[in-house]
This record gives structure tokens, C-alpha cells and sequence, in this order.
């Protein structure tokens, strides 16, 4: 490794590492800076988990800010966003000539103009985030000097991969002076990506820890620098007898399931190996994060046998978790408080969880667009293995696939711990991606002509991997659609996007979604009358929801009472077998049906509910807005009233309460139960006696009579 003063003379760049207490670069920072990151090179790095690419990106935004420039991070997921937030705060800390650095992050409110951020010099965004602050046109944008964009390699991930990809072009296409620094992954075809972005390639397999790969089977695994080991069998799982024999040796274990009821399962059955050797002051810890998770999370079932399981040392994560459930296990792991972590692999895709030996328990992952089990691809799997070394504690880190009944080792072995990553392959080809960020294009540059169009999309991967027949196909056969729905008009050969068009653009929704809305408020009558659920089935039945979970056999008599006694509040016609169980979640969800119920009655888990939420907050705000564009007024206040539900999950009478500042569906309905039924009623009760309210208390009460004296004529 090179020393620092050796390698950097740049003195603010050098009182950051400093700060972050590194005498000496690790091998592909030295590479970033010999091919000239700190020179505003364009540069695609492309090397292992934990390799040393956030500082790499660092010392180049430390360059852009001390040139009074601006710089953007881009990551693919909130939970990176908050990480990476977390990482370049210590930015602040730093001197440049007597100004301070800002930090800011921002991943939601999609119709937003984004002028909040311009008081800040580091902005780190997810990546759809970055996508309509385009739509938006932000001024500030004008003075960013360096993009980074992190895990470039998701541009092959088929959800996620167009607007990544997409984004990337503009960037080129719209910010040629500013640098551009893209994080990846190892692939086969780096050379082609780097070539695309215009980058200069840093690409290097060295990682801080010695990685060591394996298949396990029959009790003994073969690993890749030729030795092998055997595993004392319990009986119980091949993967959870691997994660004990890391943990005995010293190390924390990592189980990779295919589905989060196997994840739950074995960390269920890694209890009696983990607890039995847990000291006195371990055990405290546990409990401790144990009983965090009771009171800060709901109290569903799934809740509560995970925080039997944290008391005892071991964990599962999966998307079901709720938000706050999801973060304490993920601290007490980093702390080391959890010993043994199941997950399912999206977990990978996350935050940085490692640990000393990463399991996979299976080679196969549940595919929602399949519709079943699918093997995981070899980039997948080495971002599996990216998980095992802590740079910190380990000197080595372990990754065991196990070889599960059916399916042959050495097949295995040669596949995934030989094998290469495969090469990334764009994923804008899909239609609605097409029609999505074609619209974009014509409502940010209004008057484009067809050949502009076509030499936009022309710049993406998509081209460059694909026929240009293929691509300029796509693209009229998009266009036409567009034209067709009036989201766009042509006149004289130039494209502008219609009124229509243009706020779809903006409200960042599918325009299929977009074009349903509109045919639906169209249909509903200019009569008084409820349409609550009829709007619900429109929403949890456009492209934009998710998740979308299918109807148990047991669910369809129950949902077919529920719609013959609602039936005058649908838009249309139709059967429970036009539902899904999402749809009646939220229906139940607005009724104040408990997160419990939800869980342990509906199968909806604490954190798919909380998706569902937040999707459908923001669908119903696109609906409202569709509404206004249709000069709907009549049915305006039934859309806002509906959004306000959905976020808080009450009824409608308890919609001033709601409004209230710390007044949550719980504390509004023990205030409504105690007859204070609307705002006027809580300045009229005493203090005390609105404290001795069932879940008010001291605190709150004054919070309340303090927000009361602000407002004019609650006095």
C-alpha cells in the first residue's frame, strides 16, 4: 500500500484521510489517483466490496467543493442513501479556508423542485430521486462539477437498471464538463461500460480481506485456496452448522435464504448453538436490543418471535420487517450484539452487514416476475460473497455455498466459485421503461424533434448493445402511444408533452397509470356518494403498486362480503377475483384494523404494509392530481381526505385529530373515545385530564395545548 504523502499533495484531501484516520491508500485508490480522480478525470472503478471506493469518490468530491462547485451521490436504494449520508457527513469536520462543507440527503417527495437543496454543497440522492429533479429542471444543477454514481452495476438489474441507465445518459448527454465517477462491482464487460460513460477504467480484484470460497456438502467443505474442512452436524441444517462453527471460532455468520419464511426458520434453529455459549454481559445486550424492538415495533407476531430471537443472539431480516425493526437489527449486528443473521438476499443490496463466514443456504431466490425460484446469477453471488470479511476484525473472510440434496458440488463449485461475473446487459428495452423516460425527455425538452429523440436514446447502453432497428422501433412504437393518449402532440414536426402529459411526467408515474386514472375519474358520476374502495382498487391495480400480494384460498369469502356490502362505492363492476390482498389490506389498514391483525389475520407483514403505505400515499396524491387536471372538483376533497387516511390508517372521523402534531391512529382514537372528537374540544379539557387520557400523557398533553395557542381562535 502507498503512503499517503506520497500519493497526495492536496492539502484538504490529505486532512481527510487524515480525519478518517488512514496513513496510507489501499491499492485501487492509488490506481484512482495516478489515473487522475483528483484531476477531474471521468473514471468507472470497478473492484470488490469494501476495496476502499467510497474514499476514492470522496477525494474527488472534496476537489469539486474546493473548486465551489456542487457534488451529487447517487445510490440505487434509501437505505444506501442514509449510508452514504452517514459516510460523507464527516466532510463537515473539514476547514476549506474558513467555510464549512454542507451535507444533505433526499430520496423521496417525487414532485418536489428540489430548490431545498440548493443550499447545500454534497447532496446525496437516489437515483429516481436524481431522475425528477431532471424532470424539474433544478436550477442548482447547473453547478454540479462531479456525479457519483455507486453500484453502476444494477444497471442490469431489470427493475431498477432503466432509470439508472437512463440517468447516465442524460449526465453525459446534458453535463459534459462535469466529472463523473461510477462505483462497481466486478462484470465481465467493465470495458464496454467504461467505454459508454466515457470513463477511464480502475479496475482491481484486491480486497482488504483474503476472500475464500466454497461449496459445502456431506459435511465437509472444498474451498478455493485448496483446503478443506469438516462441520459437526447437528442434525438440523447444513447452513446453520456452518454459521455455528464460524461463531464458535470467533466470527459472526451470515445466512443467505431463498425465501424469508426459511430465513426465519433457521434462525430459529441456530438458537440452542448460539445462547448456551453466550456470556453474562452478551446475554444483557441482547435483551436490551431485545426489548428495543418490542417497544419501538408493532406487536405482530412475526415482531415478536424476532425479538425472542435477538434475546438469544440471533436474527432474520427480510423486507416483511418493519422499518424500525429492520435498523435495530442491523446496529446490533454492526455491534456485534447478534451473533448469527439470516436474510434474504435483498439484504446484499443494502446496507453493509459484514461478517466473517457468509452461508448460502441455496442457489435459488424467489423471482416475483417468474413467478417462482430462479438460481441466482454469478454477479449475484459474488455480491453475496462481498459480505464475508470485516476489514476491522477479520484477516480473512469465508464464503460456503451448500450443496443442497439434487444438485451436484462440483457443478457448483466450477460455476459460481470459478466462475465470472456476467456481463451487464441493458434493461430499457422493456416497453413501459421505453414509454417512461420517453415522456421524460419530450416534457423536459419541450419542441424536440424525432431525430433528437431518436439521438437521445441512441446514447444509452441500450443502442450500443442492441440493432438500432431494435431501439428506433421501441421508441416510435413508444411515441405513438403517447401521442395516441394525448400525453404528448406533435406540431410541425417538433413533440412538446400536453398538459397532461406533463404533470404525469412530473407525479414521476407510469403513464399507463396515468392514462387509467384518467379513464377512471372520467367514469365516476358527478353525484354525492362515496367511492373509497373503488379508488383503493384503482390504485393497488396500476403498474406503479407494489407490492402486490395474491388472495390466500381462505381470503376470497371474506373479501366477497366486503365488496357485495361496499359495492356502491366501486368505480366499476367486479369480483374478488379482481383483487388482490393488497387492495384489501389498506381497505382494512383505513378502517384502523391493527398492524397485528394485518400480520397474524391477512399474512400482510409489518414491512410490506408500510410499502403499501407509502406507495399508495403517493398514488393517491397522483390520483388527486389527475382529478385537478380533469377540473374534477366535486370529487377533490374525497381524494384528499383518502390520502390523509391512508397515511395515518383511520377513519374519517378521526381526520382532524390526525392533523394534530404527534397524534398518530392510536392516540387519535383514545382521544376520540374520551369524547375529544375534534380540536376545539382539546383546548376546553384541562391539562391534566387530557394527560390522564389512555397513550396521551404529560408530555404529549402539553405538546397539544402548546400547538393550540399558535393556532388563531384555539386559545
Amino acid at each position: 500500500m502507498c503512503k499517503v504523502s506520497a500519493a497526495i499533495t492536496d492539502g484538504a484531501v490529505k486532512a481527510l484521510i487524515s480525519q478518517l484516520g488512514y496513513s496510507s491508500l489501499y491499492p485501487p485508490q492509488e490506481m484512482a489517483v495516478k489515473s487522475g480522480i483528483l484531476e477531474y478525470e471521468r473514471i468507472l472503478v470497478t473492484t470488490p466490496t469494501a476495496s476502499g471506493k467510497t474514499l476514492i469518490a470522496m477525494m474527488a468530491i472534496l476537489k469539486a467543493v474546493e473548486k465551489g462547485m456542487k457534488a451529487v451521490y447517487l445510490t440505487p436504494l434509501r437505505a444506501l442513501a442514509s449510508e452514504k449520508y452517514d459516510d460523507l457527513k464527516i466532510l463537515e469536520k473539514l476547514d476549506l479556508g474558513g467555510s464549512k462543507i454542507r451535507v444533505t440527503v433526499a430520496t423521496t417527495d417525487y414532485d418536489s423542485s428540489g430548490n431545498e437543496l440548493a443550499g447545500a454543497d454534497v447532496i446525496v440522492l437516489t437515483n429516481e430521486k436524481m431522475d425528477t429533479l431532471f424532470r424539474h429542471n433544478a436550477e442548482w444543477l447547473g453547478n454540479v462539477g462531479i456525479f457519483v454514481s455507486d453500484e453502476v452495476h444494477l444497471i442490469g438489474d431489470r427493475e431498477r437498471g432503466p432509470t439508472l441507465e437512463m440517468m447516465l445518459t442524460k449526465i453525459r448527454r446534458n453535463y459534459p464538463q462535469s466529472q463523473v465517477v461510477a462505483l462497481s462491482a466486478t462484470v465481465a464487460n467493465s470495458d464496454e461500460i467504461a467505454d459508454w460513460l466515457g470513463c477511464k477504467l480502475v479496475e482491481s480484484d484486491w480486497r482488504p480481506t483474503k476472500l475464500v470460497e466454497g461449496v459445502y456438502e456431506y459435511g465437509a467443505a472444498k474451498m478455493s485456496d485448496g483446503s478443506k474442512f469438516k462441520v459437526e452436524s447437528s442434525g438440523v441444517s447444513s447452513a446453520v452448522d456452518l454459521a455455528i462453527d464460524s461463531f464458535n471460532g470467533g466470527g459472526q455468520a451470515l445466512i443467505f435464504a431463498e425465501t424469508r419464511k426459511r430465513a426465519a426458520s433457521l434462525a430459529a434453529k441456530a438458537v440452542d448453538g448460539v445462547y448456551k455459549r453466550l456470556d453474562k454481559a452478551a446475554r444483557e445486550l441482547a435483551a436490551g436490543a431485545s426489548a428495543d424492538i418490542l417497544a419501538r415495533g408493532d406487536d405482530s407476531e412475526l415482531t415478536k418471535t424476532l425479538a425472542q430471537l435477538v434475546a438469544k443472539g440471533v436474527a432474520f431480516h427480510h423486507a416483511g420487517l418493519g422499518p424500525s425493526s429492520r435498523k435495530i437489527v442491523e446496529d446490533s449486528f454492526k455491534k456485534g450484539i447478534i451473533k448469527i443473521l439470516t436474510a434474504t438476499p435483498t439484504l446484499a443490496a443494502g446496507v453493509n452487514l459484514p461478517a466473517r463466514r457468509v452461508v448460502i443456504a441455496s442457489i435459488l431466490r424467489y423471482d416475483s416476475n417468474y413467478g417462482g425460484s430462479v438460481p441466482i446469477s454469478v454477479l449475484e453471488y459474488k455480491q453475496l460473497c462481498g459480505r464475508a470479511g470485516r476489514p476491522k476484525y477479520d484477516a480473512f473472510g469465508e464464503a460456503v455455498i451448500v450443496s443442497e440434496r439434487g444438485v451436484n458440488a462440483e457443478e457448483l463449485y466450477d460455476h459460481y466459485v470459478l466462475g465470472s461475473p456476467e456481463p451487464l446487459r441493458s434493461q430499457l428495452s422493456n416497453d413501459s421503461a421505453i414509454r417512461f423516460h420517453l415522456l421524460s425527455a419530450i416534457a423536459t425538452m419541450p419542441g424536440m424533434k424525432k431525430p433528437e429523440i431518436h439521438d437521445l436514446f441512441a446514447g444509452t447502453l441500450f443502442a450500443r448493445q442492441y440493432r438500432s432497428a431494435t431501439v428506433e422501433f421501441k421508441v416510435e412504437s413508444a411515441l405513438e402511444y403517447l401521442e395516441q393518449e394525448e400525453l404528448v402532440k406533435s406540431k410541425n414536426g417538433r413533440y412538446i408533452s400536453t398538459e397532461f402529459g406533463k404533470r404525469t411526467s412530473l407525479l414521476y408515474i407510469d403513464p399507463i397509470t396515468a392514462v387509467a386514472f384518467r379513464t377512471a375519474l372520467e367514469r365516476v358520476e358527478r353525484v354525492e356518494g362515496k367511492h373509497t374502495i373503488g379508488f383503493l382498487h384503482l390504485i393497488t391495480g396500476s403498474p406503479d403498486f407494489y407490492p402486490k400480494l395474491s388472495l390466500r384460498k381462505k381470503d376470497y369469502d371474506e373479501l366477497s362480503l366486503m365488496i357485495r356490502d361496499r359495492g356502491k362505492e366501486l368505480l366499476y363492476d367486479l369480483s374478488e377475483y379482481d383483487c388482490t390482498r393488497s387492495f384489501w389490506a389498506l381497505c382494512e389498514w383505513i378502517e384502523e384494523t391493527s398492524e397485528k391483525i394485518l400480520s397474524d389475520k391477512m399474512g400482510v407483514e409489518p414491512g410490506d404494509m408500510h410499502r403499501m403505505v407509502e406507495m399508495t400515499d403517493w398514488l393517491a396524491y397522483s390520483l388527486y392530481e389527475v382529478a385537478k387536471i380533469l377540473r374534477r372538483e366535486d370529487i377533490l376533497p374525497e381524494l384528499y381526505n383518502l390520502r390523509t387516511r391512508i397515511r395515518y390508517g383511520v377513519k374519517e372521523e378521526l381526520l382532524p385529530l390526525v392533523a394534530l402534531e404527534g397524534i398518530g391512529r392510536v392516540r387519535a382514537r383514545s382521544l376520540y373515545a374520551a369524547g375529544i372528537t375534534d380540536v376545539g374540544k382539546i383546548s376546553r379539557v384541562p391539562q391534566n385530564k387530557l394527560a390522564n387520557i389512555p397513550k396521551i400523557g404529560a408530555a404529549v398533553a402539553e405538546k397539544l395545548k402548546d400547538q393550540l395557542k399558535k393556532r388563531p381562535g384555539q386559545q
